[in-house]
């Protein structure tokens, strides 16, 4: 019998790899991109459930700030429930899923497509349903996933959205060389990230936690929205996901000295914005835990990823934080590779 976690410590670990079998293979999303640029797209829609709905909340930011369109997330129920066919005729409409099989998801793009939208299906399944109804597909090129916690398909989610964006903003399919330079550092910077060992401590110091509240600005808030998600389907630990500036709005009341709090802190204008709520936590006397490239005044403990430009952090940002769900989880008695109530494959409607 596997030892509990086993499947998903091996899914972590083949994320460096995963990212570069896509750079590789990124011929096929540049024909997407392409494609998508030649056409008069006025904003972007996405729709996806559970952890592909963070990836898709990156790809909204990525959206607005790289292609300056308005972009947003769909909300499947709109359509799958209601029976409503919102005109989306100029809009790019993404369906983002691992498995392609969730019958909401399909009804949206299908609903989408039927409207004169452009829609396009981000899988790892390109037999599935959501890939035969979308217009265009990108294999995100995942391979099996062991366990039922998403963590390697996460991340090709989020590089293969990368690589579209940046393919549509040329205009020619392939990002500008100064990013393509970047993106080729990525598997090595994820190798490195995924060596270092202070989730350990951070797990440690979370153990008989009973709450927690991960928060991020910006490109970081999809990486606290995927944290918060992990840890609480690994570790039945509730953890509450708010963007930096939601925290300050009224939940920050909520911190005290037996609340940990766990800041997505990067390089980039959502970092330094952190700042102004890492100050108020401190004054608060909560429990600041960091991640991010740098340590911060006020913080109790840290967890240290490579530098780089904010756009490309939440391809690193999660990796030591997926450990830390698998470390906190088997520390508390329990097998992330098997979460309880979970299934791989959900169909929601």
């Amino acid at each position: 019998m596997a030892e509990a976690g086993q499947g998903m410590a091996t899914d972590i670990g083949e994320q460096p790899t995963t990212y570069q079998r896509i750079l590789d293979g990124a011929a096929a999303v540049r024909e997407v991109a392409r494609e998508v640029a030649r056409r008069d797209v006025r904003h972007v829609v996405l729709v996806a459930r559970g952890t592909s709905d963070h990836a898709a909340l990156y790809g909204s930011y990525l959206s607005q700030i790289r292609l300056g369109r308005p972009a947003g997330l769909a909300s499947p129920s709109v359509v799958s429930l209601y029976g409503a066919h919102p005109d989306v005729s100029q809009a790019l409409v993404i369906g983002v899923s691992q498995s392609g099989r969730s019958p909401d998801l399909v009804e949206v793009l299908d609903s989408a497509r039927r409207s004169g939208a452009t829609t396009l299906a981000l899988t790892n399944a390109p037999d599935s349903e959501l890939a035969r109804v979308a217009e265009l597909h990108v294999d995100i090129l995942a391979g099996p996933e062991r366990a039922v916690a998403a963590t390697k398909t996460y991340t090709a989610e989020l590089l293969s959205l990368l690589l579209v964006v940046e393919g549509i903003r040329t205009g020619t399919g392939a990002p500008e060389p100064a990013v393509a330079r970047e993106l080729d550092r990525l598997p090595e910077l994820a190798a490195q990230a995924l060596a270092g060992r202070d989730h350990e401590d951070v797990a440690a110091r979370l153990r008989y936690a009973t709450q927690l509240v991960v928060t991020g600005r910006g490109y970081a808030y999809a990486t606290a929205r995927e944290a918060s998600h992990k840890i609480i389907e690994t570790s039945y630990l509730s953890a509450l996901a708010y963007s930096g500036a939601d925290l300050l709005h009224g939940p920050v009341a909520v911190a005290d000295r037996e609340m940990p709090v766990l800041t997505i802190v990067g390089d980039g204008p959502g970092g330094a914005a952190m700042n102004e709520v890492i100050e108020r936590l401190r004054t608060m006397h909560a429990d600041v835990i960091t991640v991010g490239p740098g340590r911060a005044a006020g913080e109790q403990a840290h967890i240290g990823v490579p530098a780089v430009d904010e756009r490309y952090s939440p391809l690193l940002d999660i990796l030591p934080l997926q450990r830390l769900a698998l470390t906190l989880a088997l520390a508390r008695g329990e097998d992330p590779d098997s979460p309880r109530g979970i299934t791989k494959v959900t169909h929601t409607r």
